[in-house]
């Protein structure tokens, strides 16, 4: 199976006030396996970047002044993408950007339609009422973000695609799809005595015991101690 791990950053946070998409990272996997292709772009949005969302990725007007328009790259980004399924932290923030862009550029393509795997809400139905951020989960299955200073979409795709293969470890494999170090599936060849086994009986004193705890509960429960219905246990004799 072929997935595409993706991530934008933007000029803010709501594309519906015309924030605009400034930098796109995808990163291929298949069969759950990175295959070393990549999506990278950055984009003039044709707007200037709001003061809260420059504090988060540190990318900044001037830095993508030449940088080209999403209408120069779209089908780039469409040809890469192809069929896959789309693997996302908070779905629909990224493909409502994405969407208004394509519609911004003319395409018909609409990416909101297409197989896709949100990991928040994967996240969030895990692990119900902790933080499930990507810094969050990061932690959770000791990915290491120490270069993550600030956001950044090439950065953001790949720690998720760790996140990712360590939420699903072990989901839909049956021991027939290629192996990964998140989901290995560990076989051991057993020889025939390996199935022998030991029988350890109980002493005297373990079993007087064993008659005493039962006949308090014959007590308690007014003769109500099934055990000793059906199986009567005599005190055996001192060795």
């Amino acid at each position: 199976m072929r997935q595409i791990i993706l991530d934008t950053e933007t000029t803010g946070l709501e594309a519906t006030k015309g924030h605009r998409v400034i930098e796109i990272g995808l990163i291929e996997l298949s069969e759950r396996r990175r295959t070393g292709a990549r999506f990278h772009r950055y984009l003039n949005p044709e707007r200037e970047i709001d003061r809260g969302a420059l504090e988060v990725h540190g990318i900044d007007d001037a830095f993508l002044r030449d940088k080209p328009r999403f209408a120069e790259v779209a089908q780039e980004m469409l040809d890469f993408i192809g069929d896959a399924e789309l693997v996302i932290h908070n779905a629909a923030f990224d493909l409502g950007f994405l969407d208004q862009e394509l519609a911004l550029a003319g395409r018909a393509e609409r990416l909101a339609g297409r197989a896709v795997l949100d990991t928040l809400a994967l996240a969030r139905e895990r692990f119900p009422g902790q933080r499930n951020s990507l810094d969050a989960l990061c932690k959770r299955f000791g990915v290491d973000a120490s270069q993550r200073e600030v956001h950044g979409a090439l950065l953001d795709a790949s720690l998720l695609a760790e996140v990712y293969l360590a939420l699903t470890a072990g989901q839909g494999d049956l021991g027939f799809a290629t192996e990964t170090p998140a989901a290995t599936v560990v076989r051991r060849e057993l020889g025939a005595g390996a199935l022998a086994l030991r029988v350890v009986r109980a002493g005297p004193d373990e079993a007087r015991a064993h008659v005493a705890r039962l006949e308090a509960i014959e007590k308690l429960t007014k003769g109500a101690c099934v055990w000793l219905k059906l199986e009567p246990t005599p005190v055996p004799e001192a060795a």
